[in-house]
């Protein structure tokens, strides 16, 4: 494990996690805000990545706005965004058939991702919190007649104030045993999300730390694609969970709020 101060002094980019990172709900985590303003006082970059492809873009951006932490469309990505580029480099014109909620179909649409109902070559599981039963049923059968199955990430549960819900690899988990067929995941901790933020800001891999309170995506991105992994203990992971898992983090700090003040002392 790298020395902490070592860590944030090497760091130029902090890609945080938001759920269970920055925020429980609606309330920003203690020190968090804080966090924000050291990053800019060092003269580095932070940029939120979600794996919730639920919302929006624009719809964090107004989240984070009405908490007090007004943000650019340059500092949000969603796996929902990868998912965009990953069809428009790899199958473009093709057709897709989205498993998601109305902002994700809204984002797709503006992106000119063909969407349709019948036929597709592709079916897209999103963490569709309007999912219906013909909807699940319409995925898996398109699947068995030979369409690629995609999902935007694989978070098995998505953390709430009262507890977790079943997110996108959940619902994917269902559509497998059904059909006997595995997506392919996009989001964190895949080498294609590093790809867009990489792109994106022009920083490289090793300047870059992925921040995060779950080891198997968040601190997973940056342990596995040659950047930093960060892990927080604000949410899912507990410290005890670290030893058993073969995702090491460079470091571990109790929250944004103690990056906060380290970074502050630089």
């Amino acid at each position: 494990m790298t020395d902490k101060m070592e860590l944030l002094r090497d760091t130029r980019l902090f890609v945080l996690d938001m759920d269970g990172t920055f925020y429980l709900g609606d309330r920003i985590l203690p020190g968090a805000a804080d966090f924000l303003k050291a990053v800019k006082a060092a003269g580095k970059d932070y940029l939120f990545f979600t794996n919730n492809s639920s919302r929006s873009p624009r719809d964090y951006m107004a989240k984070l706005a009405g908490m007090g932490c007004p943000i650019t469309r340059d500092q949000i990505m969603t796996s929902g965004d990868v998912t965009i580029r990953y069809l428009q480099t790899h199958y473009p014109d093709k057709t897709v058939y989205l498993v998601g909620t109305p902002p994700l179909v809204e984002s797709f649409a503006q992106a000119g991702i063909p969407l349709v109902e019948k036929d597709p070559d592709i079916v897209v599981i999103g963490f569709d919190t309007t999912l219906t039963y013909q909807k699940l049923s319409n995925a898996c059968t398109f699947i068995r007649q030979g369409a690629l199955f995609l999902a935007t990430h694989l978070d098995i549960n998505c953390p709430t104030e009262t507890g977790f819900i079943p997110d996108c690899g959940s619902f994917c988990a269902a559509i497998s045993l059904s059909t006997g067929k595995q997506p392919k995941y996009l989001g964190k901790p895949f080498a294609e999300t590093v790809e867009m933020v990489l792109d994106k800001t022009g920083y490289s891999a090793h300047e870059v730390a992925f921040v995060g309170d779950r080891l198997y995506t968040d601190v997973a991105t940056g342990v596995k694609n040659g950047a930093k992994g960060i892990l927080l203990l604000t949410g899912e992971t507990h410290i005890d969970d670290v030893a058993d898992s073969d995702v090491q983090p460079h470091g571990i700090f109790a929250s944004l709020g103690e990056m906060g003040q380290l970074l502050g002392t630089l």
